[in-house]
């Protein structure tokens, strides 16, 4: 199993820096939730260390091997797969094919039908395997976040990093989102997700680090990031603050 490690990471575009001198560790087997303000720097972490984006200074490692200057493509070959935030599919593609690719490109099927077999099993496992036929473009928003889901699985991760997967989903389409992503972690996919619901965060992740400013300002487990007053002001709210307050209280720790 495989340690992701970013040390000293900084990334600036002109003048703004978007990413602080951020130093984590993601460990194997984790969920770990990667939450913040918009314009934190979160969806720039992930692009930093799947190849989008150099560093302007700082390391990015992955399984012991420095990753950050390498190509996506390089950087999927080694295990290290994403979702977006917009899902991508390919539109005029049918659901199988979409699968297909990244079973071919990244994860290096040796041929068609070793590729097709691949796909075939993500999609039964995200429950798309009787839309195989459809155009990605027919599938609802829920079905194409599924797709992005089985799409990221055929490159056989170590580390999956999901950006919003869960966002413009209903309630039931969330709950059975959690499931997969559950699932995918039973399987020894270790996981970041980028999460602005909190109900989720704190259900799904063992530990949550928070960016503000491009800076990593507070990291561990939900119960203390939810107590944590430099995270209740930069992103929490006053209802986080007034609700652990009333807990105190009642607790007789007020």
């Amino acid at each position: 199993m495989s340690t992701l490690q970013l040390t000293g990471v900084t990334r600036r575009f002109g003048g703004l820096t978007a990413v602080d001198d951020v130093t984590m560790t993601i460990e194997p087997g984790e969920i770990v939730g990667l939450i913040g303000p918009n314009g934190a720097g979160k969806t720039t972490i992930v692009n930093l260390v799947t190849g989008v984006f150099k560093p302007s200074t700082g390391t990015i490692r992955f399984d012991g091997r420095r990753i950050d200057g390498r190509k996506p493509h390089q950087i999927s070959r080694l295990g290290v797969a994403r979702t977006y935030q917009v899902v991508q599919p390919f539109p005029d593609m049918t659901v199988l094919e979409n699968v297909m690719a990244p079973a071919t490109f990244a994860a290096r099927a040796p041929g068609v039908q070793a590729a097709r077999t691949a796909a075939m099993e993500c999609l039964e496992f995200v429950g798309l395997a009787p839309s195989q036929g459809l155009l990605a473009s027919e599938l609802t928003l829920a079905g194409r976040k599924r797709l992005e889901l089985a799409k990221s699985l055929a490159m056989h991760p170590k580390v999956l990093l999901l950006d919003e997967v869960n966002a413009g989903l209903n309630p039931a389409e969330i709950d059975t989102a959690l499931e997969l992503i559950r699932a995918i972690s039973a399987r020894g996919v270790t996981i970041v997700i980028i999460e602005h619901l909190m109900k989720v965060v704190l259900s799904l992740c063992s530990r949550i680090l928070v960016l503000h400013h491009g800076a990593l300002i507070a990291e561990g487990s939900p119960q203390a990031i939810t107590r944590d007053e430099r995270v209740i002001r930069a992103y929490l709210g006053d209802r986080y603050a007034d609700r652990t307050t009333a807990a105190g209280g009642a607790n007789g720790h007020g």
